[in-house]
């Protein structure tokens, strides 16, 4: 959520500015601005809404010949969205663009005239603090670490001072903030993909660094002023991953790319069809013992946890709880000593994942978390790490990250079933071998046939509420089903147990309700038959994502989404395909903003 870039160096920072805005639009924002120097001081430029509008109103106001600045992408958090609340924030001597919340905001302020305030923001109150700490040191580097120190919350900070040409300072606390080192400039940014076009080295700030950063140099200063060395690092991605490839929308590319990702990710955790950790866990004894595995996550993540859970207490026979991130540490959760903690996160800086986690590292649980980042601040605060391999996941609705961190989880589940011997060799080899057709057969055979996804998407987009019902790991699918049709279609939509109907939920059916069954798990096709024909008798129009063995519930469906016959421990995977398939092609039909649906963001850095 919003984006921060900064830019010193030989190029035009202008353009470069705006397209690495352009760059992080999928994080979630709903303005944006940038503040450049020019040869009359710094000059800035805000807009509410797309950076389309933002390139719109920079290219008339500022010149050409512009080498340093900062942008921003805005998510409202303090303050409507508005071009006075968007960012960049400042004053006369320093300006700077935030993300993050200031928890001690309002106590701030109070040292200030109300009158001296523009914005309804919290940031515009850290512009005043680092004004004051400036006036009063003359040091930015002293400044911006005595205005850390004020603060409370979550941040990371670019900033510029007016009497500091060329120079771009930065400084972060729990919120990520990346340097990239060109040869034709130095940048800032919270996401990777904002200078990938330009240089794949980068430095990662650690929480209470200030950063120095000229168009030749970065120097970086811990919080008691002292200058640290500088770690560089190079990222193994490159600026095709943030192209379409020829799709008309980065979502329905990620759903492609599941089959290649997906087998990706099979040959990094296996090793001749059995489950393999061994370049992130060395030692099966961290398997070993474990009483109650605690998965936290939020979101998209937290729908995969639960079909870890219902993975790893099938075939590994250990109890699992499964809880929001947010809701998880001020709940009080029971923990003994042989517990372990899974956390899921496809960016790996979550704010209530990360601080759940640090909650479980105080208690000394093991900790195991899975992510799709490298060098992530959830994968390096974690005892240890599985990654996903999911590439960069540029539409805000998760798609490909699902199923890879579904397909870890599973994996995962029968490494532990082997170390608790609920499980032989060769009953997992088995598993694994079968497991491999979902990416070379079975993905790849939904994506080919796009028609029974518009048929039922013209059915969805003709109403206003739906419902999911499902049993087993089914309605966990449904879950993550209905955030998604609610993500991008903005149509309400909820998912139940089906054997919660009879209490109370069958009271909102009514004549032309859509309710879309998943029905993948043979065990249970007789009762979902029943809970069917419940709704359907009270006007439902039924959607069914069933296997090609399911005729009892094929017969008194009114649209049929059918999955291609295989070994049961592979329908969740392809269902979760055709559900994601669903929910883009309802969107489609709808004309909504697929990639950038409102209000949302693809990494939520706050609590």
């Amino acid at each position: 959520m919003c984006g921060i870039i900064g830019y010193t160096g030989n190029d035009n920072a202008k353009e470069i500015i705006i397209n690495s805005l352009s760059a992080l639009e999928y994080r979630g924002y709903d303005s944006a601005g940038m503040s450049l120097f020019t040869d009359n001081g710094i000059s800035t430029v805000k807009t509410q809404g797309r950076v389309s509008e933002l390139r719109k109103k920079a290219s008339v106001h500022f010149p050409e010949n512009t080498f340093c600045g900062i942008g921003h992408t805005r998510w409202a958090t303090h303050g409507k969205p508005s071009e006075t609340n968007a960012h960049p924030h400042g004053t006369d001597n320093v300006m700077i663009v935030h993300n993050g919340i200031i928890e001690n905001y309002k106590e701030l302020k109070k040292e200030f005239d109300d009158s001296l305030f523009y914005s309804d923001t919290d940031t515009e109150v850290i512009a005043k603090i680092l004004d004051k700490e400036y006036e009063e040191t003359h040091d930015p580097i002293k400044s911006i670490i005595n205005t850390h120190k004020r603060l409370k919350g979550s941040y990371a900070l670019g900033i510029i001072f007016s009497d500091i040409p060329g120079t771009v300072f930065a400084l972060r606390k729990d919120s990520p903030l990346l340097i990239g080192t060109g040869e034709n400039g130095m940048f800032i940014a919270s996401d990777i993909s904002a200078f990938l076009k330009h240089t794949n080295k980068y430095i990662r700030l650690e929480d209470g660094d200030t950063a120095m950063i000229t168009k030749d140099s970065v120097r970086i200063f811990d919080t008691d002023g002292n200058e640290k060395s500088v770690k560089h690092e190079t990222a193994q991605r490159n600026a095709d991953e943030i192209q379409k490839g020829g799709f008309s929308h980065f979502m329905l590319k990620e759903i492609f790319e599941e089959p290649d990702v997906m087998k990706d990710t099979f040959s990094s955790i296996t090793k001749d069809f059995l489950p393999d950790f061994s370049e992130t866990i060395s030692d099966d004894s961290f398997f070993a013992d474990i009483g109650t595995i605690h998965i936290v996550a939020c979101g998209t993540a937290l729908h995969a946890g639960l079909m870890g859970k219902y993975f790893i207490e099938k075939l590994a026979k250990t109890p699992v709880t499964t809880e929001t991130a947010g809701e998880f540490r001020y709940s009080e959760p029971i923990l003994r000593a042989n517990d372990m903690a899974i956390i899921i996160s496809q960016s790996g800086e979550t704010a209530d994942s990360l601080a759940a986690l640090r909650m479980l590292n105080e208690k000394n649980i093991r900790t195991l978390s899975v992510v799709n980042t490298q060098g992530s601040t959830i994968a390096e605060e974690s005892e240890k790490v599985i990654y996903t391999l999911a590439g960069r996941e540029i539409a805000v609705a998760s798609t490909k990250a699902f199923n890879v961190q579904c397909e870890v989880l599973f994996i995962l589940a029968l490494k532990i079933a082997l170390v608790k011997n609920t499980l032989t060799s060769d009953e997992t080899k088995n598993i694994l071998h079968s497991f491999s057709t979902v990416f070379s057969n079975s993905i790849p055979s939904i994506l080919k046939n796009t028609a029974p996804f518009e048929k039922a998407a013209k059915i969805l987009s003709e109403c206003n509420n739906a419902f999911f019902i499902g049993r087993g790991y089914d309605n966990y699918l449904g879950q993550e089903a209905s955030l998604k049709l609610k993500e991008i279609t903005y149509i309400h939509s909820e998912a139940y147990a089906a054997s919660e109907l009879k209490h109370g939920t069958i009271s909102l059916i009514e004549d032309g309700t859509p309710v879309i069954a998943i029905a993948t798990d043979k065990k249970f096709f007789e009762k979902m038959r029943s809970n069917i024909e419940e709704v359907k008798s009270r006007g439902a129009v039924i959607i069914s994502v069933c296997c090609e063995d399911a005729d009892i519930i094929k017969e008194i469906s009114d649209c049929v989404i059918t999955l291609p016959s295989e070994p049961s421990y592979c329908h969740p995977f392809s269902a979760a395909t055709a559900i994601q398939l669903l929910a883009y092609y309802t969107a489609l039909e709808m004309g909504r903003d697929i990639d950038k649906p409102r209000n949302l963001a693809k990494s939520v850095t706050v609590e």
